[in-house]
């Protein structure tokens, strides 16, 4: 099996070709770059180059314009000249779809040009095609045609593109031979840049985006592997995860996404898309690259050498694990609540993490959200707790407890390897990758009743946990895996991206039965973002517990709550996609496993929602369209009706249940 990246046991930058973008260098081992995306009006010249401005002093260093008509096209050179008088001359990135034209124009003004393969020459009409091989190389050929002329503008001005290839508005073309997957994304976006190659032209960047993080992943990583199969070279690589939403579920799916890649080395610029003021995206990014330098780099033909893995990269298949009561094999992993700072714990406390006491009937109300397992080190619960929820608790305490049915140990891997006594239902066992295990790896061939709380105190600590599971499947040691991530950070953002980065990764990887997330509330301060301001008042198990849902949510392997697909707002949005995302929230968030996109433009709609189970899209100003999957239901609702249509298209598709 060749390998997408330098290094799977240690940080390594995917060394790729360089790129200019005015004087900007891109790849080759250069920083990490940061973007983001202005949500104005374009022909409103002004608002734009004021945001644009609010966005450079943030930290972008490459801003991008929608461009999707003509007369858009040419006011890039109006807003280019005001940046400029200004004193700002930081990239300009014109966003293009379904208009060959307007590129073509951008080309010759701003440093850099986006094209969405899917729909730069292809309209998709979600239809089902037959193309025999003839056929096929005939659309290739119109494609050409139709592509050449931007490459060779791009090419005489030295303009710059990024091949952006978005999951949901893949051709019909590609569709019909490839189907909705990442390896049609992959050849989406090379049938375009073996045109640009053919033509000497590599001033190029590529994308592989999609709103989940796993066909995301897995789409960069194929398209890696294709380009150093075929060229021997990468080109530079832009990561996004597209339509993330907003707030913490927005953060967490971007940081799984791209910080996935990242701890691979993989990436060269970044964009999160967050349903927020472009502007606050920034410190976003910011946390996420600070980690990664260039100080550890090899050469890339290093990557080409053949490896056997023990779990699949380019494809999801959790790892086989036995069943160890309720954790392992098919069973959703389970949540750990981390108790061992609290002084004492009260029922009331309970609610944080999912319970509700209701002392009238004398029963627990239990969400959908609610932790499997309270660690308490070494404290003791003197109240009777829910049924779904255990304790876990130091190895010398659970010696003491009289009921061993709702206690059980955590060992430390010495007091495992003496221990007398033990659990006869589950044993946790504690265990730091980086160390050297091998006497609780025979310990545990034969145990059925232990399961791993892998942490690890390394740098690449990530990598360290991934080498430790592997050596595990090599060994064809099967116990279940709780993976343990702590973080020390001390903003609420940059915590969400650790933990979500640390541990989405290995849960990418079918790695995983289960999320511990330790934190110390003492040590982080208050921050404000995107107009909010996180206390540290708040409860802090409250926020472990949401995050690690959160984060099982976004690798798909626990739904617990409604998803939004919501984009980040751009120059073509036709409502106030801020105010509506979180008035459909308000109204929709009981509604638990359902997926609803919510789109500013026909642009990313329905194409952008293909994750979706209904989406609610700009179609005009101050029109919306529903859809049901990619089935347009309702057109052209008056947007002051449209979310109360959008509950009854719910009603209607028999999916909607009334708030407890």
């Amino acid at each position: 099996m060749q390998l997408y990246c330098e290094s799977l046991t240690e940080y390594k930058r995917l060394k790729t070709r360089e790129v200019k973008i005015g004087n900007l260098l891109l790849g080759n081992n250069h920083p990490i770059r940061v973007q983001t995306m202005t949500t104005t009006d374009t022909m409103d010249t002004i608002a734009t180059v004021e945001q644009t401005i609010r966005c450079i002093e943030a930290g972008a260093e490459l801003v991008r314009i929608t461009a999707p008509s003509k007369k858009e096209a040419e006011n890039l050179q109006n807003i280019k000249d005001e940046l400029h008088k200004r004193g700002y001359f930081v990239p300009l990135i014109a966003d293009i779809h379904f208009t060959p034209n307007a590129a073509e124009i951008a080309a010759r003004i701003v440093e850099k040009v986006r094209v969405n393969p899917g729909n730069y020459v292809d309209k998709k009409k979600f239809e089902q095609i037959d193309y025999t091989d003839a056929e096929y190389l005939e659309e290739i050929e119109r494609i050409r045609e139709r592509f050449t002329p931007l490459v060779l503008i791009c090419k005489e001005y030295g303009t710059a593109m990024r091949i952006g290839t978005n999951h949901g508005s893949l051709s019909d073309r590609i569709m019909s031979r490839y189907g909705d997957t990442a390896m049609g994304m992959v050849e989406s976006a090379m049938e375009f840049l073996r045109i640009a190659r053919a033509a000497d032209y590599h001033n190029i960047i590529l994308s592989m985006k999609s709103s989940n993080p796993l066909v995301m992943v897995q789409a960069y990583r194929l398209l890696i592997n294709h380009m150093m199969e075929e060229f021997s070279e990468c080109y530079p690589l832009h990561l996004g995860v597209t339509e993330a939403g907003d707030g913490e579920d927005g953060r967490i799916k971007s940081a799984i996404g791209i910080g996935t890649l990242l701890e691979d080395g993989i990436g060269d610029t970044i964009r999160v898309s967050l349903t927020e003021d472009p502007e606050f995206e920034i410190p976003v990014c910011k946390d996420l690259v600070k980690k990664y330098t260039t100080a550890s780099i090899t050469n890339a033909a290093l990557f080409l050498e053949n490896i056997q893995l023990p779990y699949a990269p380019f494809e999801y298949k959790r790892r086989t694990a036995l069943a160890v009561y309720n954790v392992g094999n098919k069973q959703v992993p389970v949540v750990i609540a981390d108790f061992m700072l609290a002084k004492n714990i009260d029922y009331t406390d309970l609610t944080a993490i999912g319970y509700t006491y209701n002392a009238a009937t004398d029963k627990w109300m239990i969400g959908d959200a609610a932790a499997d397992y309270i660690y308490t080190g070494n404290k003791k619960i003197n109240f009777a707790l829910p049924g779904t929820l255990s304790i876990l608790c130091d190895y010398s305490t659970w010696l003491t407890v009289i009921d061993d049915t709702k206690y059980f140990p955590l060992f430390q891997v010495d007091e495992f390897l003496t221990a007398t006594k033990k659990s006869y239902k589950i044993n946790f066992v504690a265990i730091d990758a980086t160390k050297n295990n091998y006497q609780l790896i025979q310990k545990i061939k034969e145990d059925s009743t232990v399961v791993l709380c892998i942490y690890s105190t390394a740098v690449n600590a990530m990598q360290s946990v991934r080498t430790f599971i592997t050596k595990l499947m090599e060994a064809q040691i099967n116990c279940p895996v709780i993976l343990s991530v702590e973080s020390n950070e001390s903003l609420i953002d940059e915590q969400l991206i650790h933990f979500s980065t640390e541990s989405g990764a290995l849960f990418l990887d079918g790695m995983g039965d289960g999320i511990w997330l330790i934190n110390d509330p003492s040590k982080m301060v208050n921050q404000k973002v995107s107009g909010r301001t996180y206390l540290q008042a708040i409860n802090n198990h409250q926020f472990i517990n949401n995050t690690s849902f959160s984060i099982l949510q976004a690798v798909r392997t626990r739904i617990s709550k409604t998803e939004y697909i919501s984009c980040p707002s751009c120059g073509r949005t036709l409502f106030e996609l801020q105010e509506t995302t979180a008035k459909i929230r308000a109204v929709t968030n009981h509604l638990k496993g359902l997926k609803i996109a919510i789109m500013g433009c026909i642009v990313n709609g329905p194409g952008e929602m293909a994750d979706a189970d209904f989406g609610y899209v700009g179609s005009g100003v101050g029109k919306i369209t529903l859809y049901r999957g990619k089935e347009v239901v309702k057109r052209n609702i008056d947007s002051s009706i449209a979310v109360d249509e959008l509950i009854n298209l719910l009603k209607e598709s028999k999916v909607w249940v009334d708030a407890v």
